[in-house]
């Protein structure tokens, strides 16, 4: 028995030696035991609250009237008391003892949570996760995106010559962590071209171009941004997501969906932007300029930010109905452009996943059901209220003859002792007449009732209106200057009706009552509530009236952890493709986390402090992070795939409405005014005609689609006509919303579709024929030279001898093709308005248009790399 339990501690020694070696030097010394490698503490907010928001908070989470088993998991005091069962669902320290442990381990089908029926499944490691956080004690944190944003220290890296602003310190910590590098700064083509479409939605001309490559100083880039920034087209660009988020249309919607007019307001975001107005500024103004004190016309013009919505005015429909529907627009609005949360959750009952009553939600809706409108209404296009704003010119003039109507009047209204002296002999004059051209003309009655009765009994409106009567009417003055009157007048009429209108903000001057709607019917008034805010965020400043002028300036106020962070975030996503919250219409327990959580609080607290938007654009597009090259690895494809770690620059697809200007820019055919009304370019045939409305044999606005012609065919396409129910159909092939509701973040498509619109198109066939021009006329008398001249233009860099020769060949096989079909070649030259340079050879310019088409196709040319 001795040798055998020998022999099993021998065996199990040699096993012990076997997996921990160690040197016979130290034999005679205890061995030391392996050490256990420290686990870090379990993250609630970024680890467990996102596994409870999506498999539990349904049932179990903020929403009271839905809530089961009186369980509630969002908040630690609700988790740890007794649940309908009479036991905690959470034990802090003791899983064993845990309801929640018990349930999503167990293999009982009517037990395990979460249950079948709820679509919902948990990962074993997702629920060993669950397990040893209550091992730890189940410790709660406020969800990050509700704690105010603090400035993090730039972190320690190890590669220190690598950042040029701060951000990059972040960014390459992260990478440094995962065992990454930095990419390579991207070439000066690629560079000049990815920040000139990212500042301005154009590419570089050639001449910007080769400024850059020739140009050698160390600020040579700095540079190129500093102009970018100064260009009026900068503020378009900029504007052009913001259009979208406002919910921008021309339209009003709904099934009639007749034109307004709300460019005024799109002329203000562009000179806004192009003016860098400070962001809190640009936020309280859209918001509630109408209510700024001694506010300006401009203010006014702003305050059409939350008039963008639909509006109705069907018959049969119900006013109250949709006067509650602009309303809830107006919130949801305003809750996803500024504080990123998904507050339409609360419309009908408590938010399921957030800390948002539905009480909170209607309290919100108080700021906004102030306005004296009519919930049908827009029959005329734009709706009440609203306010003329004359350009400069109208103004102007609008005063000059405002000066001259006044000058007459006062002549024929001055106190004359001789005019007055004149009437009251023809007031006892037996034959008492005015004249019309000579002619005696019958007085009219109630001044022929005035005169019969006695002077001591006229009141004193009757006085002033004989002597009204007398002096324009009767006298010979009158009869003079009244043609002249008239003349002033008419042309005062018509110059006032010429002027534009837009849409805005005003109060009522009784509040209108508001109250919880049960279930978000307009018609079933539950709880009466005041304005006011979530609890979860800063309260509303004591003192001022609660009014929409205090909600905007709370929105800015330093305190508020929301507004800085979703702004910062959309900029980023403006810049990078992807927001560093990828949701950026849901910072709540729904949304994304944060790829660089540091660095957001870091911008957010930045910004916040000047609410500078062209320092922060300046600051993203400046940086080590922004300037890498795009070109991937095989390394980076399999552990970041969509560059969510940065560890090369941004790549992806262009926007619709810059795929289009860019075509525009290359063939030479864009129009660079800026503001103005919106165009209609081209489109097919019979779209809005399909979903025209003619009720009451009314023939509406908007019902019939009208080509514009000249200049306006050619506009960047930010000013394209944007027709609510048939918005413009290529734009949406490149995943351009409908503009029916708030839109923050684009999806981004990829299909077959969006390669036979640029094949197709008349816009883009017509560009090419431009380009194909510009290639004959200005690229070099080879064809290697147009080639490279076009492929420049149309992506900053020259082209391979690779892609010359299949483009030359191209070209060769077009021309041979377009000589023995002479009429295709007419057919294809024919497309699109503008004129076609007749000094040019009809078959070579074909080709050449074949050429220039297959550039235009590109993916390079249609991305940002």
């Amino acid at each position: 028995m001795a040798g055998h339990r020998l022999s099993r501690v021998g065996l199990s020694l040699l096993a012990w030696l076997v997996a921990n070696p160690i040197g016979l030097a130290v034999a005679d010394s205890p061995p030391t035991p392996p050490q256990t490698k420290t686990r870090p503490t379990i993250d609630f907010d970024r680890q467990i609250r996102p596994i409870l928001s999506d498999t539990c908070y349904k049932c179990h989470g903020p929403d009271g009237n839905d809530r089961q088993a009186e369980l509630r998991l969002d908040q630690r005091e609700a988790a740890i008391a007794p649940a309908e069962s009479g036991r905690p669902a959470i034990v802090p320290g003791n899983p064993d003892q845990s309801t929640l442990v018990k349930r999503i381990f167990s293999t009982r089908r009517g037990y395990r949570m979460p249950p079948a029926d709820s679509n919902r499944s948990l990962s074993l490691a997702q629920r060993n996760l669950l397990r040893d956080w209550i091992a730890e004690g189940a410790q709660y944190q406020t969800h990050w995106s509700f704690i105010p944003p603090s400035r993090p220290a730039l972190p320690a890296v190890r590669q220190s010559s690598w950042p040029r602003r701060p951000i990059d310190y972040f960014v390459l910590a992260r990478l440094e962590a995962e065992g990454l590098h930095p990419s390579p700064e991207a070439d000066k083509a690629t560079l000049i071209r990815r920040v000139t479409l990212d500042l301005t939605g154009l590419p570089p001309t050639l001449s910007e171009l080769d400024a850059f490559l020739a140009d050698d100083r160390p600020d040579a880039y700095d540079r190129v941004v500093d102009r970018l920034l100064s260009s009026s087209r900068y503020g378009e660009r900029m504007a052009l997501d913001w259009l979208d988020a406002a919910r921008f249309a021309d339209t009003n919607g709904y099934h009639i969906d007749n034109g307004r007019d709300m460019t005024l307001w799109r002329e203000w975001v562009i000179d806004s932007f192009n003016h860098n107005l400070p962001f809190d500024r640009f936020t309280i103004e859209q918001l509630a300029g109408d209510l700024l004190p001694g506010a300006t016309l401009s203010q006014k013009v702003a305050s059409g930010f939350n008039r963008n919505h639909m509006i109705n005015f069907e018959g049969g429909a119900i006013p109250e109905e949709y006067q509650t529907a602009y309303v809830i627009d107006r919130v949801n609005t305003t809750g996803t452009v500024w504080l990123g949360l998904t507050i339409a959750c609360a419309q009908c009952h408590d938010h399921k996943f957030d800390p948002l009553t539905q009480k909170e939600y209607y309290q919100l809706y108080a700021f906004f059901n102030n306005l004296p409108e009519n919930g049908l209404d827009g029959r005329k296009g734009n709706s009440e209220p609203m306010i003329p704003v004359p350009s400069p010119e109208q103004a102007a003039e609008q005063a000059r003859l405002a000066r001259a109507i006044h000058e007459v009047e006062h002549q024929l209204d001055g106190a004359s002792l001789e005019l007055d002296a004149r009437q009251a002999d023809w007031e006892r004059s037996p034959q008492r007449s005015s004249s019309r051209q000579g002619q005696p003309t019958p007085l009219p009655k109630p001044i022929a009732l005035i005169l019969d009765t006695p002077i001591v009994a006229r009141s004193e409106a009757e006085r002033d209106e004989l002597r009204s009567y007398f002096r324009n009417e009767v006298s010979p003055e009158g009869q003079a200057l009244n043609p002249r009157r008239a003349e002033l007048k008419a042309a005062l009429s018509a110059l006032e009706k010429a002027i534009p209108s837009t849409m805005v903000m005003r109060e009522m001057p009784q509040p209108r009552d508001t109250f919880l709607l049960e279930r978000g019917q307009y018609d079933q008034h539950g709880e009466k509530v005041a304005p006011g805010t979530p609890a979860s965020l800063p309260p509303l400043p004591q003192g001022p009236p609660a009014t929409r002028l205090t909600l905007a300036r709370w929105l800015v106020d330093p305190a508020q952890p929301l507004t800085a962070r979703v702004t910062v975030n959309r900029f980023w996503q403006t810049i990078f493709g992807t927001g560093i919250v990828e949701t950026a219409e849901d910072f709540g327990s729904q949304g994304a986390q944060p790829s660089h959580p540091e660095l957001l609080d870091w911008l957010a607290v930045e910004f916040r402090e000047g609410w500078n938007v062209k320092s922060l654009i300046r600051q993203l597009v400046t940086s080590a992070t922004y300037r890498q090259s795009s070109v991937s690895t095989a390394q980076l494809n399999a552990k970041d795939p969509a560059n969510r770690l940065l560890a090369r620059g941004p790549r992806h697809r262009l926007q619709a409405e810059f795929i289009r200007d860019q075509a525009l820019a290359v063939s030479g055919l864009l129009d660079h005014r800026v503001g103005g009304k919106s165009v209609s370019p081209y489109q097919p045939a019979g779209l809005w005609e399909e979903l025209a409305s003619r009720l009451d044999g009314k023939n509406w606005t908007a019902q019939t689609y009208e080509q514009s012609q000249g200049r306006d065919l050619y506009r960047r396409t930010m000013y394209t006509f944007w027709k609510r129910t048939s918005p413009p159909p290529t734009l949406v092939t490149f995943d351009a919303p409908d503009r029916e509701t708030c839109t923050v973040r684009r999806s981004r498509t990829n299909t077959p579709l969006q390669a036979l619109v640029l094949m197709n198109d008349p816009t883009y066939v017509e560009a090419a024929r431009k380009l194909a021009e510009r290639m004959v006329r200005d690229g070099g008398s080879t064809p290697e030279d147009r080639i490279r001249f076009a492929f420049r233009l149309a992506t900053s860099r020259g082209p391979s001898a690779a892609e010359t020769k299949v483009l030359k060949d191209l070209y060769h096989a077009q021309l041979e093709a377009f000589r023995t079909d002479g009429n295709a070649a007419s057919k294809l030259l024919s497309v699109g308005e503008s004129p076609r340079d007749p000094s040019l050879d009809v078959t070579e310019l074909a080709a050449w248009s074949v050429v220039a088409s297959a550039i235009l196709n590109l993916d390079e040319t249609v991305t940002k790399g």
